[in-house]
């Protein structure tokens, strides 16, 4: 397999800041010139081959030329090809903005499902062909191409002024590098592996430590630091750490709210989720107000619990308690049970996985189940956007020649100044059917920020990293293993509260808590010892520990996402923030920080979306219960997933896919049962 040489090259990562601007407009004028075309057709000739097929070929060409250039922002060096990369992604949303409002394509779009319906050609499309079709119709309807012309130039206008602002909020996330600096004393009860990683410096008469915002970094004071004064200070700073993106969200929102009026929507809620799986804003709310009201007991239950271990910590230390529980005590009293009722501690469970023996054996597990294989390109054939990247080719596990070829994965693990500041997968190419009748192949990309190494030890994982990375690794595996004949359907283009399923049900029950799998991917970085199954079982004992703790915060983001997207009027964000965190959550605050200016997933895709995270819960659930749970780390049981779920793409509905990998319409039964029965059931 070595030997074989892909049949498409890989991407080179050696543009100018001037070449990014340049590429991008060229490629926006020959998209421009496609649509024109399209657009001078008499309606008499406007059908499949002459207007569905041209735009899709130039609209997947557009991509695969742009999306790279727009990737740079993200995790470049270069400050100039940053400010590049950011321009150019500003340069293709405005042109996306105008070619969805050009009415004249608009209507050959229409005349062609028209005149294929009416010449009988319509039954002869495949299922895809007729979707490409519908779909093109449907955008051109969401866009308010119904609307009369002086409306249309005015809502232009408000889509390219929302564009801007959500670029700008995700520009400020990027480049985020501030830091808050703590005494030694202060940083008691941290690892001293994490506190030898800090800078350390002298500040007048005293040494301090700087902690960046990186989760390494800040998260280790969340749940080790013994001073609760520490923990507060670095809550705060951390919530108040994008204030300046306040005002971007502000005019965020309201330009939404003003565009889904134009539109016709009641809300902006109900216009996003109009195309997802939910239907409608009401469905939403309806859909997290129930699970609300099933976790709020469970999450009072555990609260008092750690409530009470709040009350003998502060009196064996000394420290006045106050009968409250606040965000600053959550994850290191949820850290202080787990460790007294298991006797399980992170940082120990933490030595026995090093990156270095987990990234590749979360490679292996998933090359297995699935039926691939990684080859790492390194040397002179390297071509990457930092040393630090590994870069591979993907191929069929059999591979015998260049047909089973499957693409790109680029693996971007550890942190660095103005990168992307958590976990996630861009898709940068599609797989699609040329039109040579050759297939294009995709690449993906995915960035993370884990522990680097420090002079003591090599880099460590959580556990709680080692799910965030194999869940990344199955959006990975979706862009890779999908194949669909149009760029548009390709991989997680898919509903948005689908999009997680897939992932959710390897990350959470197929594999990252299956003893096996932890025993196979665990070596200790001195001994190389396996994890132990006594300390495999305490791991996966306090998996559902505080677990209606841990929803409810995932609720309360989605029900401030929801609120402000259904809500008419705008309101003092900063103090629904922190009110809707209190009474959702079940933790009090204390300063009223701008803690929504960190939530990048608002402008970030997820808009009236973030319920989908626990929505596709349920599917994932299901889908494990169902299929995977008797056996799994079966190929056959990944093959069968491979190609009902991940091949398809969003090419059918997701229903459609979920009916035919069950053999049965999906259910919330095994999520039910999994979350509130293992809850009761814990260790309380």
């Amino acid at each position: 397999m070595a030997s074989l040489t892909p049949p498409q090259a890989p991407l080179k990562w050696n543009h100018t800041p001037e070449e990014v601007l340049s590429i991008t407009n060229q490629a926006l004028a020959q998209n421009k010139a496609v649509s024109d075309q399209v657009a001078a057709l008499p309606q008499a000739e406007c059908n499949f081959e002459t207007v569905s097929l041209p735009l899709a070929n130039a609209e997947a060409e557009v991509v695969i030329i742009c999306e790279p250039l727009g990737f740079y922002q993200n995790v470049s060096t270069s400050h100039e090809l940053r400010d590049a990369s950011n321009q150019a992604e500003v340069l293709q949303r405005d042109f996306d903005v105008e070619e969805s409002m050009r009415p004249d394509v608009f209507i050959a779009k229409v005349a062609a499902e028209i005149n294929l319906r009416k010449s009988g050609e319509w039954e002869k499309l495949s299922d895809e062909q007729r979707r490409l079709v519908e779909k093109m119709v449907l955008d051109g309807k969401r866009a308010g191409l119904a609307l009369p012309e002086k409306e249309r130039e005015v809502l232009m206008k408000l889509k390219k002024e929302l564009s801007q602002a959500c670029l700008d909020f995700s520009k400020n996330f990027n480049e985020e590098d501030g830091v808050i600096s703590f005494t030694l004393e202060e940083l008691d009860g941290v690892p001293g592996d994490v506190i030898s990683g800090y800078n350390k410096r002298t500040e007048g008469s005293k040494e301090v430590y700087d902690v960046t915002f990186k989760t390494p970094d800040i998260f280790p004071i969340f749940k080790s630091a013994h001073n609760p004064a520490t923990r507060r200070s670095a809550q705060e700073a951390y919530e108040d750490r994008l204030k300046q993106n306040v005002p971007l969200l502000e005019k965020a929102l309201d330009l939404r709210r003003r565009i889904a009026a134009m539109l016709g929507y009641d809300t902006w809620a109900d216009y996003i989720t109009e195309v997802k799986m939910v239907k409608s804003g009401k469905n939403a709310q309806d859909f997290l107000d129930d699970l609300e009201a099933k976790l709020r007991p469970v999450g009072e239950r555990e609260r008092n619990i750690l409530l009470q271990l709040k009350k003998e910590e502060h009196e064996k230390r000394g420290l006045p308690f106050d009968g409250e529980f606040y965000i600053w005590d959550y994850r290191y009293y949820d850290r202080v049970y787990v460790e007294k009722t298991l006797n399980l501690d992170e940082s120990v469970v933490k030595e026995y996985f090093p990156v270095s023996v987990v990234v590749p054996a979360i490679l292996h597990i998933y090359q297995d189940l699935l039926g691939v294989k990684f080859i790492e390109i390194k040397d002179d054939n390297k071509d990457v956007w930092h040393p630090e990247v590994q870069q591979f080719a993907v191929w069929e596990k059999d591979a015998k020649d260049e047909s089973a070829f499957v693409g790109y994965c680029y693996l971007d693990l550890f942190p660095r100044a103005a990168k992307y500041s958590h976990a996630a997968v861009w898709g940068l190419l599609p797989g699609y059917e040329l039109p040579s009748g050759r297939r294009h192949y995709p690449l993906t990309a995915m960035v993370a920020n884990l522990a680097k190494p420090t002079p003591d030890r090599p880099a460590l994982m959580r556990h709680d990293d080692v799910t965030t990375f194999f869940h990344e690794m199955g959006h990975v595996f979706h862009g890779l293993l999908s194949r669909t004949k149009y760029a548009r359907f390709h991989g997680t283009s898919v509903a948005r509260d689908f999009v997680e399923a897939p992932s959710q049900m390897l990350e959470n029950w197929c594999v990252c808590w299956e003893p096996k799998v932890l025993e196979k991917m665990s070596s200790h970085y001195e001994t190389q010892a396996p994890l132990s199954p006594e300390l495999i079982d305490k791991m996966i004992r306090s998996r559902y520990v505080n677990v209606g703790l841990f929803y409810l915060r995932q609720l309360f983001f989605a029900k401030f996402d929801l609120k402000v997207h259904v809500d008419k009027e705008a309101a003092d964000y900063t103090k629904l923030w922190n009110d809707l965190r209190e009474s959702v959550s079940l933790v009090k605050g204390g300063k009223a920080q701008p803690g929504q200016g960190t939530f990048g997933h608002i402008v970030g895709g997820y808009d009236a979306g973030y319920y989908g995270y626990t929505y596709s819960l349920v599917f994932a659930a299901d889908m494990y219960a169902t299929v995977f749970k008797k056996d799994p780390l079966n190929p056959a049981l990944g093959q069968l997933y491979r190609d009902k779920i991940l091949l398809v793409g969003g090419s059918r509905d997701e229903t459609d896919s979920l009916e035919d990998f069950l053999g049965r319409s999906p259910n919330s039964d095994a999520f039910l049962e999994e979350v509130f029965g293992k809850a009761a059931n814990a260790s309380l």
